[in-house]
């Protein structure tokens, strides 16, 4: 019984690594965007699906998600921004409120991991 019960702790304990493993090697976490005249800001992408960012009140507070490839942020104030990547690198694209991912968009600039 002490074995199943050591199998158990121990098939839970690699399920979490493998989980936190995955989360790192996606799009999830903490990345450096510029804003539209260059200015750098930071945004977090958390397990949860909820983001966060340091860019005044427009990019505060917001959910995310990994779609296709791509981090879609939607913000509270309804502004999206998407983190793809392009090539060897990755980019960020924002959408102003009303504008859908596919219009061009607002500000685009290099995104880096933190």
């Amino acid at each position: 019984m002490k074995i199943k019960s050591l199998n158990t702790v121990l098939v839970f304990i690699v399920s979490i690594m493998f989980s936190i493993t995955l989360f790192a090697k996606g799009l999830g976490g903490s990345w450096v965007l510029a804003d539209t005249i260059g200015k750098p800001f930071e945004v977090h992408l958390e397990k949860d699906g909820s983001a966060s960012g340091t860019h005044g009140d427009s990019m505060k507070h917001g959910t995310w998600e990994d779609k296709d490839g791509k981090a879609i942020i939607y913000w509270d104030t309804g502004w999206t921004t998407v983190i793809t990547k392009e090539g060897s690198k990755y980019v960020k694209k924002a959408f102003k409120p009303g504008d859908s991912i596919t219009d061009t968009p607002t500000n685009t600039s290099d995104a880096k991991r933190k």
